[in-house]
């Protein structure tokens, strides 16, 4: 069953169990309210007032008093120096309905009832809880290694055998082998001398004939 109300002179359609935002009422947080009823509706039949139907009772409780998002209002006349900026947000009354006409809404579990009523007044903006996620990671210490662990970082290299540094000690001071003397005597060998009867022969030729 649902019934159309007037409230602030603004029409909404409401459910039993169903929370709206309605103009600001003069009533104190957790009290209870009623509306005027223009329509009700149970799937079957149809009621409709002349304004209002005097039969029918919608019933609310008041859970919260706030105002809207800030809206900005900007006002300026081109070529006369004139701006002018302000913010403004509408205040509201938040209500839960109760009651329409003979239909009463279903009461919630209790568990569900605090865990709405604690997202709603507790909820922080994202921004925030990340903000305090991160600084919560910053602050939290670094896990130090086992003890064990930094034992065999901290093991020395195994030291190499004796003989072995010994054998290697001798074979770097391990002369290297002469080399040959026949090799440098071949390599000096003067070379062999012309005959003379060639310089005999070419002395003859230059000489003029008498």
């Amino acid at each position: 069953m649902y019934a159309i109300i007037r409230s602030g002179g603004k029409q909404y359609k409401v459910e039993p169990g169903m929370v709206v935002k309605v103009e600001k009422l003069d009533a104190e947080v957790g009290s209870e309210v009623s509306f005027e009823a223009l329509m009700t509706s149970d799937g079957k039949d149809v009621q409709v007032g002349q304004p209002a139907l005097a039969d029918v009772v919608v019933k609310g409780k008041v859970l919260a008093q706030d105002k809207a998002k800030k809206v900005i209002v900007f006002k300026y006349k081109p070529k006369k120096d004139y701006r002018k900026k302000q913010g403004h947000r509408q205040p509201y009354t938040k209500v839960e309905i109760t009651q329409v006409g003979s239909e009463v809404a279903k009461a919630k579990p209790a568990a569900a009832k605090k865990k709405d009523e604690t997202a709603e007044t507790t909820a922080a903006p994202k921004t925030a809880v990340k903000a305090a996620t991160k600084a919560a990671e910053e602050k939290k210490p670094v896990a130090k290694k086992p003890a064990a662990k930094a034992a065999e970082e901290k093991k020395p290299a195994a030291k190499k055998p004796a003989a072995k540094a010994a054998t290697k000690a001798a074979e770097e001071k391990k002369p290297a082998a002469k080399k040959t003397a026949a090799k440098p005597a071949a390599e000096k060998k003067p070379a062999a001398k012309k005959p003379a009867v060639k310089k005999e022969t070419k002395e003859a030729a230059e000489k003029p004939a008498e």
